[in-house]
C-alpha cells in the first residue's frame, strides 16, 4: 500500500506543471482550433508579444527583482464542455497568478466558476457576451469576484447597433442570431436597447441558426419577405458570411448590421464582396493611425503573421499590460493581490487601444461593470470595405488621432 500511495504521488507531480521559480505564470485560454480559432490565435499571440516585450525589456519589478512572464496555453477548442474541462484543469494548477483569455460565452459560463472557487485572477476577453459576468451578480452577487473582463461588453454593443440602425433611417429590421449562448444573449441585448431608444425600429422577422450552417436562405428569404432593410446579427462563427452569400443569393440587398465578430476573417475573407457595408462595433481597427499602432501592428506581423481577428489580437495586448501593471503594484505574483491590485490601478497603462486610467472599480455585487474595462467612447463602428474593416465614421478615427497627440 505504501509503494502504491509513493507511486500515485510521483504521477500526479509528474502530471503537475513545472513553472521555473521567480516566474509570473499565467495561462491563456481560448479556441485555438476549430470555428472560433481566429479569435482565440489572435488574443493569444496578442497576449504573447506584450509579454515578450516586458520580458525583453528586463521583465516585472516585485519584491525589489525582475521576473518573467511565463504563460501557459491550453485549446479550449470553443465548446462547452472541453472549456469546463480547461477551465478546472487550470484553476488547479500550482503557482499560477493569473489567466486572460475565453472567446466563447458559453465557455465563460460553464468554466469561470472554477477560478471564482479558487480564488485565481481571470480577465476575460475578447468574449462580450452579457452572460459572462451577469450571472455573479444574480441571487445577492457575490461578495468578491475575481473574475474581470477586457472587452466592449454587448451592453455597449446592441446599443451602438440599434444607434447605427436609426442614424442610417431604417424603419423595420429582422434579428437573427446563432443558437450559441452569445447569440441568445445578444437577442435578448438587441431587443432591451430598441426599446430603451424609444422601439424606432420595428422588428419584423426573427429566426437563429446553428454552427456549421451553410445555406442560410430560408432565415434571409423570411426577412426579406417581412420588408426588412437590415439584418441585425449576433453570431461567432463562418455562418456569418453564409448569411451574406444567401442574401447576394436571392437578390436581398439590405444591410448587416452586428456584433464584432463581423470583422473576423472568417466573415470577410470568406465573404468577400458580398461583405462590403456590413458594419459592427469596434474596440481597435487595424490602422496605424497613431505611432503605437503602427508599431504594433508591425511587430504582430513580423511575430505572427496576419491577424484573422485584429480586435482580438489588441485587447490581448493590452489585457497583458493591463495584468502586469497590476502585478508591479501588487509587489506580488499572488493571484489574490493581483486582483486587488487591478481594482484600484494607481499608474495609468498605455496599451495599443488607449491609455486605461482605472479601468475597474472595487467590485459591486449589484453591478458588474465594476469589472468591466471598456466604456461606451472607447468603442467605434466599423465598417467592411473591399476585403478590410476600416472606420464607419471619419469623425471616430479624427477623434482618436486627436486623443492620441
Amino acid at each position: 500500500m505504501t509503494k502504491l500511495l509513493i507511486a500515485v504521488a510521483f504521477l500526479a507531480a509528474a502530471a503537475a506543471p513545472s513553472f521555473a521559480a521567480g516566474k509570473i505564470v499565467i495561462a491563456l485560454t481560448g479556441p485555438y482550433s476549430g470555428g472560433s480559432s481566429g479569435m482565440g490565435i489572435s488574443m493569444r499571440d496578442g497576449a504573447k508579444l506584450a509579454a515578450a516585450e516586458i520580458n525583453a525589456a528586463g521583465g516585472i519589478e516585485v519584491g525589489g527583482q525582475k521576473m518573467l512572464i511565463e504563460t501557459v496555453e491550453k485549446d479550449d477548442k470553443g465548446d462547452n464542455t472541453a472549456g469546463a474541462a480547461v477551465a478546472q484543469e487550470v484553476s488547479q494548477m500550482p503557482g499560477l497568478s493569473g489567466v486572460i483569455g475565453t472567446v466563447n460565452t458559453g465557455i465563460a459560463i460553464n468554466g469561470d466558476h472554477f477560478y471564482q472557487e479558487k480564488g485565481i485572477t481571470k480577465i476575460i476577453t475578447p468574449a462580450s457576451g452579457t452572460g459572462s459576468m451577469t450571472p455573479w451578480t444574480q441571487g445577492g452577487g457575490v461578495k468578491d469576484l475575481s473574475i474581470f473582463r477586457f472587452s466592449a461588453y454587448d451592453g455597449i454593443q446592441s446599443a451602438m447597433v440599434i444607434e447605427e440602425a436609426i442614424r442610417l433611417g431604417l424603419k423595420k429590421v429582422a434579428i437573427l442570431t446563432d443558437s450559441t449562448n452569445y447569440g441568445v444573449s445578444g437577442y435578448h441585448d438587441l431587443y432591451k436597447q430598441n426599446t430603451a431608444q424609444g422601439n424606432k425600429l420595428q422588428v419584423v422577422a426573427t429566426d437563429t441558426f446553428n454552427i456549421g450552417d451553410k445555406d442560410m436562405t430560408k432565415q434571409v428569404q423570411k426577412a426579406k419577405d417581412a420588408g426588412a432593410q437590415a439584418i441585425l446579427i449576433w453570431g461567432i462563427g463562418p455562418e456569418l458570411a453564409a448569411v451574406a452569400k444567401s442574401m447576394a443569393g436571392i437578390g436581398y440587398k439590405a444591410r448587416l448590421i452586428g456584433g464584432w465578430p463581423l470583422s473576423m476573417s472568417s466573415f470577410v475573407d470568406n465573404a468577400g464582396a458580398m461583405g462590403n457595408g456590413a458594419l459592427m462595433p469596434q474596440s481597435w481597427i487595424e490602422e496605424g493611425i497613431t505611432p503605437r499602432s503602427k508599431k504594433f501592428i508591425a511587430d504582430y506581423k513580423k511575430a505572427y503573421g496576419e491577424m484573422a481577428s485584429p480586435m482580438s489580437a489588441a485587447e490581448g495586448y493590452d489585457a497583458m499590460l493591463i495584468f502586469a501593471a497590476a502585478v508591479k503594484q501588487a509587489g506580488s505574483a499572488d493571484t489574490r493581490k493581483i486582483k486587488d491590485a487591478l481594482e484600484n490601478l494607481e499608474a495609468p497603462v498605455k496599451g495599443v487601444i488607449a491609455t486605461w486610467n482605472h479601468p475597474y472599480r472595487k467590485w459591486d455585487p449589484t453591478d458588474e461593470t465594476t469589472h468591466e474595462a471598456f466604456k461606451r467612447d472607447q468603442v467605434v463602428m466599423g465598417e467592411v470595405e473591399n476585403g478590410k474593416v476600416v472606420f464607419a465614421h471619419k469623425e471616430d478615427k479624427a477623434r482618436l488621432i486627436a486623443e492620441a497627440r
